[in-house]
């Protein structure tokens, strides 16, 4: 159950400068890889699929990005608004990352959200692929954390 305590404005219906901000406050927390706060943005029984992988809960999710942050190296990631209605976005995105081996990739995805009255998300899915790339085909290359206001978005890098 959601408690009031557990808010996260904005909170739906969405208009478009409420999604626009969701899904940049979305950016920041998977920029900053701190599970115990990412996960915090989700119901307690928030439902995901990640690839093949479906997680169901906050304690489930933190697990989820403890390991994932533990073999994506030097991870940095830009969400951008495709849609949205009432409590759903829509969103897509892009982040560079390398393995153990040096080897980057660029992993390009779609992300649908549904949000509880609280502005938490309770469900998500997205799909993803890996591109493999070489460390000279990077294009996110800010000092890791936040995303400064004045890097290019994923349309400005045609991505």
């Amino acid at each position: 159950m959601t408690t009031i305590q557990e808010s996260r404005p904005p909170f739906p219906p969405f208009d478009e400068a409420a999604a626009v901000q969701k899904v940049r406050m979305a950016e920041d927390g998977w920029n900053n890889r701190n599970p115990e706060k990412v996960a915090m943005a989700y119901t307690i029984d928030s439902r995901w699929r990640n690839r093949a992988e479906f997680p169901q809960g906050r304690e489930s999710i933190q697990e989820f990005l403890t390991n994932k942050w533990k073999k994506e190296h030097e991870y940095r990631l830009i969400k951008e608004l495709w849609a949205y209605t009432n409590n759903r976005i829509a969103v897509r995105f892009a982040y560079e990352w390398h393995d153990d081996q040096g080897q980057w990739f660029r992993s390009y995805g779609n992300e649908n959200w549904e949000f509880d009255e609280h502005g938490l998300m309770q469900v998500r899915h997205a799909s993803i692929n890996d591109l493999m790339i070489n460390e000279s085909d990077r294009k996110f290359r800010w000092p890791q954390g936040r995303r400064p206001d004045d890097h290019p978005s994923l349309s400005d890098l045609g991505l």
